[in-house]
């Protein structure tokens, strides 16, 4: 039977906090509110727990799952060749609506999918997530639906989509937006915009004047 808190409470988000961080231990799965729409997540380096989240959300393994950090500073256990414009977009859009695919460190034991040897990382700008993320450490978190349906802004979708599949549903009431976050790939000399979403290629070349505009 899953097991649902309201973040809006101290009390509540502080058990609900402790309850996530220590299902997600045991390889199971949570959800919980992100600054773009509600995500469900795992332990990244459980593959079996990063399996269970594909299955809930009946999405393959060709669409692995991004990654969710609490802080810059974890991008140095994950990434390698990760440029100087890879770190001006960190110190300019992190926490925020922004994910960067990067390549991820080879001796990385995990299996979030078919990444082709990259990892696609962000550290979203909402305090409950940065609060789990710090407690717990990197999780494999996608958007909290089934495939095909709309994302969650708020817990009761996820909740009547996902159902019993999820051990903890953190609610931190509704989301900002149900735009999702841009996607930049950082894995060559030059940043290329895979998906535009919250930030825009404008914005973005305020801070990476070469961006380039994925096809």
């Amino acid at each position: 039977m899953a097991r649902r808190y309201d973040c809006g409470d101290a009390t509540d988000r502080k058990t609900g906090l402790r309850e996530a961080a220590s299902a997600v231990r045991r390889g199971e799965l949570v959800v919980l509110p992100t600054d773009t729409v509600y995500g469900i997540g795992a332990d990244a380096f459980n593959a079996e727990a990063v399996g269970d989240l594909l299955e809930a959300k009946g999405r393959g393994r060709n669409m692995p799952s991004p990654v969710l950090v609490g802080s810059p500073n974890t991008l140095h256990g994950l990434v390698t060749d990760f440029s100087e414009m890879a770190w001006e977009l960190v110190d300019a859009f992190w926490p925020g609506a922004l994910t960067l695919v990067a390549r991820h460190q080879p001796s990385l034991t995990w299996d979030l999918g078919e990444t082709r040897g990259t990892v696609a990382v962000r550290m979203p700008l909402h305090p409950v997530a940065i609060e789990l993320l710090t407690e717990f450490g990197p999780m494999a978190v996608s958007s909290a639906n089934l495939t095909g349906h709309p994302s969650p802004q708020d817990c009761d979708a996820a909740q009547d989509m996902l159902g019993d599949s999820v051990a903890v549903y953190l609610d931190g009431g509704p989301t900002p937006a149900a735009v999702p976050s841009s996607i930049v790939d950082v894995t060559g000399k030059v940043p290329v915009l895979l998906r535009a979403g919250a930030l825009t290629a404008e914005q973005l070349r305020e801070v990476v004047p070469d961006l380039k505009v994925a096809n």
